[in-house]
């Protein structure tokens, strides 16, 4: 009996701590989880929520890096432009997937990629400091590099997409019915 007992705890920690390690690595709140949901069916809306919640990594990054009273400073740096690169996935496996139901994402297209030049331009500044401070920055230079090189990439093909819909859209109307 006591056996069993000990085995159960046992069980119920490891599994409320896998729980709580799965938390720790959606950067996504409840909250923001909830708008998703409630948008899943409606392509301009959801990608529109995609690219609020990246820039709120961002702007977080922003203030936090500002706040002189910021304690490990690198740490936080690191996490949240981590929480920005796992958004951004997600904004363009959205994308994927109303391409691939064939949605008419060309208007929130256009808002991703006036965002996505927004936040090249957010991920060239932290890049400059980071240069100012190289021993912080050996913290998040990594993440940094994988986030650049993401939106870098992605500002081109959204671009691309953006021409190939229009150009489809233009085909379209031009067939007779």
């Amino acid at each position: 009996m006591k056996r069993t007992l000990h085995w159960i705890l046992a069980w119920m920690l490891a599994l409320a701590a896998t729980a709580g390690a799965q938390r720790r690595n959606d950067p996504l709140t409840y909250e923001e989880i909830n708008q998703l949901r409630d948008t899943a069916v409606f392509p301009e809306q959801r990608l529109k929520l995609y690219v609020e919640f990246a820039r709120a990594r961002l702007a977080a990054m922003d203030t936090m890096r500002s706040d002189r009273k910021t304690t490990d400073r690198a740490k936080q740096t690191h996490d949240l432009l981590d929480e920005f690169v796992v958004v951004y996935d997600e904004l363009n496996d959205n994308i994927d997937t109303f391409v691939g139901r064939k949605n008419d994402i060309r208007k929130p297209l256009k808002a991703i990629i006036e965002a996505d030049h927004e936040f090249q331009a957010k991920l060239r500044a932290l890049k400059q400091a980071a240069d100012a401070t190289p021993a912080e920055a050996q913290q998040y230079e990594f993440v940094l590099t994988d986030a650049t090189q993401l939106v870098d990439t992605s500002v081109d093909d959204h671009r691309k997409l953006l021409a190939k819909l229009e150009e489809a859209e233009r085909n379209k109307k031009k067939k007779p019915h």
